[in-house]
């Protein structure tokens, strides 16, 4: 039966890792290294520079089973992804050569089922690789690319969740083939229940693992691309809005369009300047380019926003 406990970052460090030693596991993936005495979460967190929060999400998922949606917006995507990649790293480098060491250990390689058990898991464990490292040269340089606040024409994540094939479900059918189809005499082969249990311990592992890249770090990921869309969207106003006023007017252009706000015809600006009346023209010409304004309305806003005027003295 589940617990429903959740675990918050005034808790023991020690204390949760006493509830369930397969944190140990989660703890080498986030980064976190032992020694920490009697530290709480947050102080291990903090000292160590992991994600309070996401840790202790990944925890509580991993004990719950559950994860609130008020929660995914809350999490720190980076954080995820040191987390996924060190647990690929761990699985491909240690856990999936250990298993076929321990299995040739234990197995007489000269028996035939013996080899057909090996292949099986030479291709269960071919198929892993290729999956996780697919994940290594495409979704993480897209999630990287969306920390970059950039937002890639390819969303890989959608290609990424449709690619999660049942892969724990085949390292079960190479345990179940164990239990069911050794020989009796193998029964009081330490080592092959020693290599049966590393299975059995990998499954769980990478069943969890599946969940938490399911249930929480794919909808993170999409959290995140709607935040690269409105940020995105937002530059796009800013720059529509700013666009008007790329170019800082000269301080004889702002002369112009205070004697424009003030009903001055183009000869009563040059007369009021001591300025030719072609260079009027000219600073027009060049003030409607810059501030994309044509009219003499849309110049006394312009010039009262700026303060070049005060609106107590424009005539409405």
């Amino acid at each position: 039966m589940k617990t429903t406990k959740a675990y918050e970052a005034d808790d023991k460090m020690i204390a949760i890792i006493g509830d369930d030693y397969s944190f140990l596991q989660m703890l080498g993936a986030f980064g976190i290294k032992m020694g920490f005495g009697d530290k709480t979460v947050g102080e291990v967190c903090s000292a160590q520079q992991v994600d309070t929060f996401t840790f202790l999400a990944v925890v509580n998922y991993t004990v719950n089973g559950y994860i609130a949606d008020s929660t995914i917006e809350r999490l720190s995507l980076a954080t995820l992804l040191r987390y996924i990649r060190a647990s690929h790293t761990y699985y491909l480098d240690f856990e999936l050569p250990h298993i076929r060491t321990a299995l040739l250990d234990a197995l007489d390689i000269n028996d035939s089922l013996a080899k057909l058990i090996v292949r099986l898991y030479d291709n269960l464990a071919q198929s892993i690789r290729g999956h996780m490292l697919y994940e290594e040269k495409t979704l993480f340089p897209y999630v990287e690319a969306l920390l970059a606040g950039d937002l890639p024409a390819n969303k890989m994540v959608e290609t990424f969740s449709k690619h999660h094939a049942q892969t724990d479900l085949r390292l079960r059918e190479l345990k179940n083939i164990i239990i069911r189809y050794m020989p009796a005499e193998s029964q009081s082969n330490h080592r092959l229940m020693s290599a049966l249990y590393d299975i059995y311990k990998t499954e769980r592992w990478l069943h969890q693992h599946i969940d938490v890249e399911e249930d929480i770090f794919v909808p993170a990921i999409r959290c995140r691309e709607e935040q690269c869309k409105q940020s995105n969207v937002s530059q796009r106003i800013s720059s529509m809005i700013g666009s008007n006023d790329r170019e800082t007017l000269s301080e004889r252009e702002k002369d112009v369009v205070v004697c424009v706000v003030e009903g001055m015809s183009n000869k009563e600006i040059a007369e009021h300047l001591f300025i030719a009346l072609n260079t009027v023209i000219t600073h027009r010409r060049n003030i409607a380019k810059k501030l994309q304004i044509h009219t003499p309305a849309g110049l006394t806003i312009y010039a009262i926003v700026n303060g070049l005027v005060d609106i107590s003295s424009v005539k409405l």
